[in-house]
Order: structure tokens, then C-alpha cells, then sequence
């Protein structure tokens, strides 16, 4: 087995990259994924008794699949071939193949980790289809894109998918912290983080960013003694980078997204634009940016423009499967036609009216002409008896009283005369007359 972790000691020139040395070896050094490999966690248990499935880990970069991907290898002592996926075809593929029957014959497991699977085209998948069928190898594949969408339905049959979170706050600072103590290089010197120093917001829960950036602070330090300050200005300084004052938790997250939405509710294309890029920058999941709009669709603009919603949702899925950075044209496209749509809340505001109503009068129920009647008895009752079916009528339209017992018939929806809900409006006045107050 190829080890990832092997320094060269004999040849001082050797770089190696701090995120490299770092990297742990077994599973109990890996920082995060607690939901994945956890002590009493199913894959843990596979991994203990050695009978590890094939698995595809979907996640963010720098969450770890690679890494953990080594390890399970380490801890069931298998031959580890790794490949890209843009790199290999057929033909390595089968090569692979041939390799991993060799070492069946010789009693021992062949683990194939392909990056980038979803990179795979349907021709290299279908090579790998009876090897991981019977097991001949165990295929771990690593994408950061919905395996759902991007792998071959019969390759994703055979496998377990596990999606690997980004590291919180807590979990970067502690993978920090194992470097500052633990790297032959690092704690040759005393080195503080400061609280300003934005490594976790740079990072964006990105384990090998976040000791990337630690990396280059060290190594524009002054080194004149053994004591290393790494605060804001040097970090600042390391990655030529202004460093945008953004907090994913706090009062800038929520200044931010507001400021984002009442642009767009503003109908100001350019200013939601400013806010959509400074949240993309800061680090900001672009699924909530994504989630937030799905929202206003229905709240802000509603039924003048019913388009905007699916506009939205299809921005949220998009968002979804491409993932950073090309999902950013995505969120795009969606904030500059939101921002343009015609508005109205008149949907949002008749669920809060309902609402109160609802909280006033919670026992509410539905008269009898209402009520459905799938038995006989039912119908004996009266359940649905004199309903009128609005099909049967001119205009496939009747009045009737569709509101609780006892309950004064109230106007919820007050349409606007704006765009389609103009339309809306005009309708509802020409059928209900003068029975609802519509403009």
C-alpha cells in the first residue's frame, strides 16, 4: 500500500505541506464527522470487524473524506490504490482490477478511492460494476457533488453514502491547536492565536484551508525569537486577502442576509447583487442564501409573479448539484429576477390574518354540505349533502359558504392590482360581487 503519511527524513529539501504532515493516521486522530465514525456509530463497527462496504463520502473540501478514506485503509491493513477521477480511465481501471484479484489470491482487501467520482463517466463506472459487486474491491469514491445526480444509478446501488459535514468553529480550533503542539516544526515555537485572527471564518470549516492559512502566518512571521502572535494584520498580510468582517453566528450573519433581503424586496437588483457577494465571500452557505430566497418568493412577491417560486426552488436544486464556485451564477440568475419581480405580500399577509383568526377561534368546524361522505351512513347523516359541484356551473363557479359553523364569513386575501395578481383580483371580484371587499 502507497502511505500518504511517509515523510522523506533522509532528503531535508523535501517540502511537505503542513496539512500533509498533519493528517491523521488512524480514526481516532480524525477531527469531526462524530455522526459518521463515531464509537457506537454502524460504519465504526463494519470498520472493527473489518467487512467495510463500499462507500461514497460526499462532502465540502477539507471536511476529511480523503483522510478518512486512508484510515479505514490503515485500520483493515488493504492495499489503498488511489486515482482521480479526470486523471484515470478504462483501462487503469481494469488494471486496478487485475492488481486487487492478485491480492485476493493472497488473502488480502484492495480499497480503490476515487476523487472526484462524480468526474466518472458511465463507460469507467460500468468497468467498475462487478468488482465492487463482488466485492473483488472495495471502491471508496469522494465528491463534493450530490452522488444522487452525478453517479450511475447501479454504481450508487452498490454503495453506502455517508455526507461529512464542514467543521464547526470548535473542530477547526482544535485542528489549530494539534498543529501549533504536535507538528516537529510548529512547536519548536510558542504561537498564539489571537481571538481576531479570522481563521475560522477564512477557513469556512475547511480543516486543510484553515492549516493552509496557519502555514503561511508562520511563515511570514518574525522568527527572531521562539514566540509566533498570529493576529488579524498577519493573517491579513499571509494570504494577500482582505479579510471580510463576517461572523456565520453572530449580528453581521443576520445584518447581512437582511440587508440582503429588503434589497430584493426594494426591487434593487444591484444592491442585492453587492450583499449576494459579500456573503459568497465571507464564507456563507450558499444553501442558505438559496433557502432564504425560496422564502421570499412566496412571502414578498407571491401571486404577482407565481413564476418567481419555481424560479426559486429550481435555483435552490441547482444550488444543490453544482455546489460552489459555478452555484454562485445560480444564486445570480435567481437575486437579479426576484429583485426585478413585481411584489406583493397579499398571499403572506391572508396566512396571518388566518392565523389570528385560527388562535381566536380554535375549535372551528366544517359545516355538513362540506363534510366527505365515503359511507352510507355518512350520507344518512347529511355529510355532503346539497354541496354544490362548482364544475356544473357557468364559469365552473357557485356561491357558496365554504367558511366553519358559526363563523361570520371574513376576507383574508386582499389581492393587489399589481402584474398577474391584477388578474387574480379582477376575477374574484367578478364572481364574488360585492360578498368580498377585492379593490
Amino acid at each position: 500500500m502507497s502511505d500518504l503519511f511517509e515523510n522523506n527524513k533522509e532528503n531535508s529539501k523535501t517540502y511537505i505541506p503542513l496539512a500533509q504532515r498533519m493528517r491523521p493516521r488512524k480514526l481516532d486522530e480524525i477531527v469531526g464527522q462524530e455522526h459518521i465514525i463515531g464509537n457506537d456509530s454502524p460504519l465504526r463497527k463494519m470498520i472493527a470487524t473489518g467487512s467495510v462496504p463500499s462507500l461514497i463520502f460526499w462532502g465540502p473540501p477539507g471536511c476529511g473524506k480523503t483522510t478518512l478514506a486512508y484510515c479505514i485503509a490503515n485500520e483493515i491493513q488493504s492495499d489503498f490504490i488511489r486515482i482521480s477521477a479526470v486523471e484515470s480511465g478504462v483501462r487503469e481501471i481494469r488494471e486496478i482490477i487485475t492488481r486487487a484479484e492478485y491480492n485476493r489470491k493472497n488473502g488480502r482487501t484492495t480499497i480503490l478511492f476515487i476523487d472526484e467520482i462524480h468526474r466518472f463517466n458511465k463507460s469507467q463506472q460500468d468497468a467498475l460494476l462487478h468488482s465492487v459487486e463482488t466485492g473483488l474491491t472495495i471502491l471508496i469514491g469522494a465528491t463534493t457533488e450530490n452522488p444522487s445526480f452525478e453517479v450511475n444509478p447501479a454504481l450508487l446501488s452498490r454503495t453506502q453514502v455517508y455526507h461529512l459535514e464542514p467543521l464547526t468553529e470548535e473542530q477547526i480550533n482544535k485542528v489549530v491547536q494539534n498543529a501549533i503542539k504536535n507538528d516537529e516544526i510548529l512547536n519548536k515555537f510558542q504561537i498564539e492565536i489571537k481571538p481576531n485572527a479570522p481563521i475560522y471564518e477564512l477557513s469556512s470549516g475547511d480543516a486543510r484551508l484553515a492549516l493552509n492559512i496557519l502555514e503561511s502566518c508562520f511563515q511570514i512571521a518574525n522568527k527572531t525569537d521562539t514566540k509566533i502572535t498570529i493576529d488579524e494584520n498577519l493573517v491579513k498580510k499571509a494570504i494577500q486577502k482582505k479579510v471580510i468582517k463576517y461572523d456565520k453566528k453572530g449580528d453581521y450573519h443576520y445584518d447581512t442576509i437582511s440587508a440582503f433581503i429588503k434589497s430584493l424586496r426594494g426591487s434593487d437588483p444591484d444592491a442585492a447583487m453587492l450583499w449576494l457577494v459579500k456573503m459568497l465571500e465571507s464564507g456563507e452557505d450558499p444553501l442558505f442564501i438559496a433557502r432564504r430566497m425560496v422564502v421570499f418568493a412566496s412571502e414578498d412577491v407571491g401571486n404577482a409573479e407565481p413564476m418567481a417560486l419555481t424560479i426559486a426552488v429550481s435555483t435552490f436544486q441547482a444550488v444543490q448539484m453544482i455546489g460552489l464556485p459555478e452555484a454562485a451564477i445560480n444564486l445570480a440568475h435567481c437575486v437579479t429576477y426576484l429583485a426585478s419581480c413585481p411584489k406583493s405580500n397579499a398571499a403572506y399577509m391572508a396566512l396571518e390574518l388566518a392565523r389570528k383568526e385560527i388562535e381566536s377561534n380554535p375549535n372551528l368546524t366544517p359545516p355538513l354540505h362540506l363534510r366527505n361522505a365515503p359511507t352510507k351512513l355518512m350520507k344518512q347523516e347529511g355529510y355532503a349533502k346539497d354541496y354544490k359541484y362548482p364544475h356544473n356551473y357557468e364559469y365552473h363557479f357557485v356561491e357558496e359558504n365554504y367558511f366553519p359553523i358559526n363563523f361570520e364569513p371574513k376576507q383574508f386575501y386582499f389581492p393587489t392590482t399589481l402584474a398577474k395578481e391584477k388578474e387574480f383580483n379582477a376575477r374574484l371580484k367578478f364572481l364574488w360581487k360585492d360578498k368580498k371587499k377585492y379593490i
